[in-house]
């Protein structure tokens, strides 16, 4: 039937005549989801800010307010494998564009707050579901749809947002507390994921076949799945049972929860805090997090170049074992400007530099159609990892008075995601899982 084939071809040229870069348009929709990652992760830093300011205006105790961060750490991970199988079955720019309209709304909505259950229902509650799907699952899922090569290095890129997102929020929120209080900061936030929406809405494209292209280092036309039928949160559910029946699902989970117990939850939430027992200003504390994400920019995108080349599992083994050392040492500097910086320096480069090899062992293992559901298992887990520490961290800050058994642990538990990770399989697993 040549007619309708000229037709479509005619239609794909027409698409792809109306987008800009042509082939290389995959860089455009990286870009964009850039852009929301990075206020995704400002979002999710934010309460390190406003845990100083919000005791100042209602009194409400560390752990309370720790406990509605880690709420919404622990949902932002949890929302992850719930959110892939939301973009499987209704598509990626319909669930970001919902995700950060809920985003704003709920953290606009907190200006209004003068309870804490609205503190948990605002930031821990609905901010906490919407950007958990704007986060490393939807990197995974936008780099394994638009692109066949170079994908550890994009995925490095992406992860760098949340770096990038703490470098640029974090001094200016600090600020923004120190002029007006905590009300300016909420709204700063609330703004900025508004204003993302038109952006996702007219530069994100379903998949490169939507308009005609190719994924990026692809030699030929790609031939996309059916989209899923059926009941998305059955087939998030039911793809974790068929994974958590294989090793290198628990080794995954296990080091990802080490990794958020050692950034997001502790250093994270804690450090401005942490800083302040040793008479440190907030706006300097919180620069010192902008000093992680500036160094961290250029750790997590190395990281993806070098998981293109290397075995990820070895990778894995410095990235944590380096990091466990340093949160020992944290608590027995001298809290000078030259010790933090160094330790600012060496924990950015190492920050979240842990994302590109893990998703690449989850594609070959789970491969690459559902390795974005199952590595948004495993980000829940780093998630979980991350709402302990807000918490235990907190906890211990209230019970005896200081951070230093906090650290000590958090530390040691780097020492053995270390270990574990050398001791992850190489076989792929991916024929015992379902499609999604």
């Amino acid at each position: 039937m040549p007619e309708p084939s000229f037709q479509h071809a005619s239609a794909q040229s027409s698409a792809v005549a109306r987008r800009p870069f042509g082939p290389n348009y995959a860089f455009v929709v990286v870009a964009v989801i850039f852009l929301a990652l990075l206020a995704s992760a400002g979002l999710r830093a934010t309460p390190g800010v406003l845990m100083l300011p919000l005791q100042k205006a209602f009194g409400w105790d560390v752990s309370v307010i720790s406990s509605s961060a880690a709420i919404g750490i622990f949902l932002y991970g949890l929302a992850g494998p719930f959110a892939a199988a939301v973009m499987q079955r209704f598509g990626i720019r319909r669930t970001v564009l919902g995700a950060l309209t809920l985003m704003s709304i709920s953290t606009a909505a907190s200006y209004f707050m003068t309870a804490p259950w609205q503190l948990f229902l605002t930031w821990g509650l609905l901010s906490g579901i919407g950007s958990g799907a704007v986060a490393n699952v939807l990197g995974a899922t936008i780099v394994n749809r638009w692109f066949t090569t170079n994908r550890g290095l994009v995925m490095g890129l992406l992860t760098a947002s949340t770096a990038t997102g703490t470098l640029i929020f974090m001094p200016g929120l600090a600020s923004l507390v120190e002029w007006g209080g905590w009300k300016p900061v909420v709204l700063t936030v609330a703004a900025c994921c508004a204003a993302l929406i038109p952006l996702v809405y007219v530069l994100v494209p379903e998949r490169p076949s939507a308009i005609g292209l190719r994924s990026y280092g692809s030699p030929h036309d790609d031939h996309p799945a059916a989209p899923a039928l059926g009941n998305p949160f059955v087939a998030a559910i039911s793809n974790l049972l068929r994974a958590t029946r294989t090793p290198t699902f628990w080794f995954l989970f296990a080091t990802f929860f080490i990794c958020g117990f050692t950034t997001n939850g502790l250093v994270g939430t804690h450090l401005i805090a942490f800083c302040g027992d040793h008479g440190i200003f907030e706006v300097q504390a919180a620069s010192l997090l902008a000093l992680m994400g500036f160094f961290d920019l250029f750790g997590t995108t190395l990281s993806g170049w070098l998981t293109d080349r290397f075995d990820p599992r070895k990778l894995l083994f410095f990235y944590y074992g380096l990091r466990g050392l340093s949160l020992i040492y944290l608590p027995y500097s001298d809290f000078s400007f030259v010790s933090l910086s160094v330790f600012a320096v060496f924990y950015g480069l190492d920050w979240i530099a842990t994302v590109p090899p893990t998703v690449r062992i989850a594609n070959e293992a789970f491969g690459d159609k559902n390795a974005p559901l199952i590595f948004g298992w495993v980000v829940a887990g780093h998630q979980l990892g991350a709402a302990c520490a807000a918490f235990f961290a907190g906890f211990m800050r209230s019970s005896q008075g200081d951070y230093l058994q906090a650290f000590m642990i958090a530390g040691a538990t780097g020492i053995v995601a270390a270990v574990l990770s050398l001791m992850i399989g190489r076989r792929p697993v991916q024929p015992a899982l379902a499609a999604a």
